[in-house]
């Protein structure tokens, strides 16, 4: 090719990469901008060309993930970003930029199936490493970590599968089974008993108390390990001879700073998957904590458990609302009386920001709404409601203690005040609404009720 006809080259690929790029505005882009809705037309297509731009890379990659459109990458020798970790071949399609005509044909051949699977992994990848800047640097720094800490670095599964590296902290465990995520992938189940951790807060004077039959009723659960009393009172512990016998161990700890976020500090004394969190005034009966745990082992990655709220947008104050009417629709269960794995204890600790902790301990009031929002945001699913004996009962043990707290007119504010201040740092709201409810199977022939496991739920 002689020296005129190499540049007349160069000027004609550079106004073809300019017009993809739609770095500078020409009549056909305009023409097209005027046509089409460039944005509508992204989120309507399955497969998205991204060609080389003016750059290194393309925006367009980004817009396409963002659509959930399917990229075709057409720049040979660019690196994906983040290839170190993420496999690019599961939510992408690599084609060649020297072969165009071949593109149509190769895409229509791709299975439904395939497409399906393609598009839900950008979606994925999109929300966990690449939906924000804070994202973005947070995934370069664990990539960074992970290459000199290779001793405890993350798995390819960890990268590539829900809920993605930045939620599955090396700190915690390089073992996938030691995650809840991970226990459907692995053919593994989580262990077959729970630890009991009841949050106390009010002095032990009377044998009667509440705190005292809850503990009883627990420990007689066949899947209960050990129960953990955190007494988070401002009074002495109370001595040995004063807590019942049980066939499980009983563990005190004082809590840290008698603060309401430590109820989740990840305690070395628990010793199992599950965790059992109750408040001391919680009532329930042995058959109901089994059935609620049977249920949680089926779903060990969800909050599993008894008293139900739920959140709104309220359109006149444009903000957030917190509603604890009992309605079929709900979105949070309140860590009271819930059951959940241990590691969201582990990821409370070492993942939120010191300043949403601090607003909790401040209000002493928020603990569980904040739980929900970190589970739900990890899961991106609902918690799961079960059914119960007796409505669970929000009442204080006396008009002194902390626990009355449920009686203050202020605490309901607070709660919605805590909503909007979470749904701020988390970017949006993470909580999703629920109709579910699990049930045992309830039949009212006398033959049925002889057989049922938990026939004693539907007793008043």
């Amino acid at each position: 090719m002689n020296s005129s006809s190499e540049t007349e080259s160069q000027h004609m690929t550079h106004s073809y990469s300019s017009t993809l790029t739609v770095d500078q505005p020409d009549f056909f882009s305009n023409l097209c901008v005027a046509r089409f809705d460039y944005r509508e037309m992204l989120h309507n297509s399955t497969f998205c060309l991204v060609p080389r731009g003016r750059r290194l890379g393309s925006f367009r990659f980004l817009e396409a993930l963002q659509a959930a459109c399917v990229p075709v990458m057409l720049s040979n020798g660019w690196e994906l970003p983040f290839s170190e970790v993420i496999d690019w071949n599961t939510a992408a399609v690599m084609g060649d930029e020297r072969l165009l005509l071949q593109i149509p044909s190769t895409v229509r051949s791709i299975h439904q199936d395939r497409i399906l699977a393609l598009r839900q992994q950008t979606q994925f990848l999109w929300e966990a490493y690449f939906s924000s800047v804070e994202k973005i640097v947070l995934t370069t720094l664990e990539i960074i970590q992970d290459r000199v800490f290779q001793q405890s670095s993350r798995s390819e599964l960890m990268w590539n599968t829900h809920p993605g590296a930045l939620f599955t902290l090396p700190q915690y465990s390089s073992f996938l089974g030691h995650f809840p995520f991970y226990h459907a992938k692995l053919g593994m189940k989580p262990s077959a008993r729970f630890s009991a951790v009841i949050h106390a807060v009010t002095p032990l004077v009377s044998q009667s108390q509440p705190l005292l039959k809850l503990i009883v009723s627990v420990a007689r659960s066949q899947y209960c390990a050990q129960i953990i009393v955190l007494w988070n009172c401002d009074k002495p512990l109370p001595a040995k001879h004063r807590w019942p016998v049980t066939s499980v161990p009983i563990i005190v700890i004082e809590g840290e700073n008698k603060v309401m976020s430590s109820r989740f500090l990840p305690y070395e004394s628990i010793a199992s998957d599950a965790i059992f969190s109750l408040d001391e005034d919680t009532v329930l009966s042995t058959t109901e904590v089994d059935f609620a745990f049977t249920v949680w082992q089926s779903f060990p990655e969800r909050i599993v458990g008894y008293p139900a709220r739920s959140h709104f947008w309220d359109n006149n104050k444009e903000r957030w609302g917190y509603t604890s009417k009992w309605t079929n629709d709900y979105s949070m269960v309140l860590t009271g009386a819930a059951i959940y794995h241990r590691y969201y204890h582990f990821l409370y600790s070492y993942f939120l920001p010191s300043s949403l902790k601090s607003l909790v301990d401040q209000l002493s009031n928020c603990e569980d709404i904040l739980m929900n929002f970190l589970v739900s945001a990890v899961t991106k699913l609902p918690p799961i409601k079960v059914t119960q004996k007796k409505q669970y009962k929000e009442t204080m043990m006396g008009q002194t203690s902390r626990s009355s707290r449920w009686a203050d007119p202020d605490h309901f504010a607070q709660r919605q005040t805590c909503m909007n201040k979470f749904a701020s740092w988390f970017g949006g709201m993470p909580l999703l609404h629920s109709q579910m409810r699990l049930d045992p199977v309830l039949f009212k022939d006398q033959v049925s009720i002889l057989r049922k496991k938990y026939r004693e739920i539907e007793r008043l």
